[in-house]
């Protein structure tokens, strides 16, 4: 007896061959008492897909791939577990689900080699305005989603996070700490998380009458730059009782510059973060920061990349962003260690 075809064991489940496919495939709902049972059926059987046949019909390499811009000094942290890699690791196990590989691309210009790798799409990680990764793989028709919006394109599917919002929930809780005189340490380029944390700064120093002070940061610099930086301001500005510092890389400077200056944390000087990281949670004191919910957001951008690579692009708005009070802006008896 020859080995059992696609055929067989559909008509051994009591299904269609394009059921059996999807069961095994992950790109299709396959309802799971049926999937499980065509799988036992399988293994009963002695069936295995032919993936190298199935990738050859369909034109797919069953890889997909994750790149950002964004410069390592503040894409990775403490161990190298920064904010990419901890969505890499959540999107890898999301993509392996489905039966499908993760290839994960360095922060490098896209000239750099990519060409060399072969992939069905690409989730784009907090992309900048004019990103040369979108040129890159739009000019190869490579499909593209993105981890937060992409700065005037629209028409690329993409996750929003919030930003504006997550600023906000930052803001208005150093305002309830007692914080009135409020700077924004951020980075220079053009992400829609910078835009929108801007915007979300200028609105309420308008709002609380305060005059606004913003630091802008070349990313590449991280730590060190934003320790020598932030010095400086908290020099020349001793008036300022609350740093918002979103990039968790110039927090962490951020924070050794009011040490060196002998500025206590809180006690003269509140400050908060977005990303809640290793970072975060190491520094002494803690800092406060929100959870983005990273691990839902990588699995939702998976998900997203499949259905464009499908001919189905959607737009996803990520879960709400939640606050973690810690000691580095709280009250003693208001804090979340």
């Amino acid at each position: 007896m020859g080995k059992p075809t696609i055929s067989d064991l559909a008509r051994a489940a009591g299904v269609s061959p394009t059921t059996v496919s999807h069961a095994f495939s992950g790109r299709r709902h396959v309802d799971p008492e049926t999937r499980e049972r065509i799988h036992a059926l399988a293994r009963e059987m002695g069936y295995h897909p032919n993936s190298a046949a199935q990738r050859l019909r369909s034109g797919r390499t069953g890889i997909i791939a994750l790149a950002s811009s964004m410069p390592f000094a503040i894409a990775a942290g403490p161990s190298r577990l920064g904010f990419l890699m901890e969505i890499a690791a959540s999107a890898a196990i999301s993509a392996l689900t489905r039966d499908i590989a993760l290839c994960l691309i360095p922060p490098q210009p896209p000239e750099k080699n990519l060409d060399m790798l072969g992939f069905d799409g690409v989730i784009l990680v907090e992309p900048a305005r004019d990103d040369p990764l979108v040129e890159h793989f739009e000019s190869r028709r490579t499909p593209v989603v993105s981890i937060g919006k992409v700065p005037g394109r629209g028409d690329i599917p993409a996750i929003d996070l919030q930003s504006h919002d997550t600023a906000r929930l930052l803001l208005d809780h150093l305002h309830q700490q007692g914080c009135r005189r409020i700077a924004l340490v951020t980075g220079t380029s053009p992400r829609a998380s910078q835009i929108e944390t801007r915007a979300a700064y200028r609105d309420f120093a308008a709002a609380q009458a305060m005059p606004p002070e913003v630091l802008e940061l070349d990313e590449t610099g991280g730590e060190d730059l934003a320790r020598a930086k932030v010095g400086d301001l908290l020099r020349t500005r001793p008036e300022l009782d609350g740093l918002m510092v979103p990039v968790d890389a110039f927090a962490s400077g951020a924070l050794a510059a009011a040490h060196e200056l002998g500025r206590a944390v809180p006690g003269d000087l509140r400050m908060v973060t977005r990303y809640d990281g290793l970072r975060a949670k190491l520094a002494e004191p803690p800092l406060t920061a929100v959870d983005l919910h990273l691990a839902q957001i990588a699995g939702m951008a998976v998900e997203l990349l499949l259905d464009r690579i499908d001919g189905k692009p959607r737009q996803m708005q990520a879960p709400r962003p939640e606050l973690v009070v810690r000691r580095s802006s709280a009250a003693e008896d208001n804090r979340k260690l």
